[in-house]
């Protein structure tokens, strides 16, 4: 365990300083998007898109692509045709998940091997493999992932209760299911570096449920969601500094002790 003056020194530094901005953006918008996936059950979308990362990620090193911009094309065509085939009454959702996760997966090893390429934090994220260039592209890329989320709030909260209802009123469910699906692979790839493949789905999903056990209006557990993502990170951030331990893993743990803690006080509560 670390001092708290060394403690003060490690977060002047551009490392923790990368990993900060990069951790507070995505934590609140991959709580965002959690709700819309948890209460539409494509929750395992999440986890799907980022074995697919994982996949392009291992390729790009391979070949000497940029990992991001290599990335981001390969996965939000995954995430459009994840969408297409869990909305398909031939290819079951569960079943494609599994198909393209593992199929990436293989490929992702394959491309790996041979390489220098550190699979380790590909699959459960670095901290010191964050760069200035990470952040920035993650301070851009995630704004523009928020702006239209509340620019189209009301349409996604039309699509993810109602699609039905969402078409009779003049919309379109197909257009804001795919913008929704491409928003989250864009989180999915940018969360590659801060907590990997392998846990990247929890940031999705805890903040969402832990919500859920607090709070019943949409708008209560959106808001809240973030807070919780937001505060499970900081905590978490922290914790690993200060022992020396896996960032994903704490920020994962942390959330699991909030859905605790939730489901307790809800138990209690009713």
């Amino acid at each position: 365990m670390i001092s708290f003056d060394e403690l003060k020194l490690l977060f002047s530094t551009s490392v923790i300083g990368n990993a900060l901005i990069v951790g507070v953006l995505l934590s609140v918008a991959a709580a965002l998007l959690g709700v819309t996936l948890v209460l539409k059950k494509y929750s395992m979308i999440g986890d799907g898109l980022s074995h697919v990362t994982f996949g392009a990620m291992a390729i790009a090193v391979a070949t000497n692509q940029a990992p991001l911009l290599f990335s981001l094309p390969i996965v939000m065509l995954a995430a459009f045709l994840l969408l297409r085939l869990s909305e398909s009454s031939k290819v079951k959702g569960d079943a494609a998940i599994a198909v393209v996760s593992t199929a990436s997966l293989a490929i992702g090893a394959i491309a790996a091997r041979g390489t220098n390429t550190d699979i380790e934090s590909f699959m459960f994220g670095s901290l010191v493999s964050i760069t200035k260039t990470d952040a920035i592209v993650t301070v851009i890329v995630t704004v523009m992932v928020l702006v239209l989320y509340t620019v189209f709030y009301h349409r996604i909260f039309a699509v993810t209760f109602d699609e039905t209802y969402a078409k009779a009123s003049g919309g379109k469910p197909s257009v804001y299911n795919a913008m929704i699906a491409i928003m989250t692979a864009v989180v999915v790839v940018l969360g590659m570096r801060l907590v990997g493949s392998l846990l990247i789905s929890a940031l999705l999903i805890f903040p969402a449920l832990t919500a859920m056990r607090l709070f019943k209006s949409f708008r209560s557990v959106v808001i809240s969601s973030g807070v919780i993502a937001l505060t499970a990170f900081l905590i978490a951030l922290c914790v690993s500094v200060l022992f020396d331990t896996s960032t994903s893993a704490c920020i994962v743990l942390v959330d699991l002790l909030l859905f605790t803690l939730a489901s307790v006080f809800a138990r209690i509560k009713a």
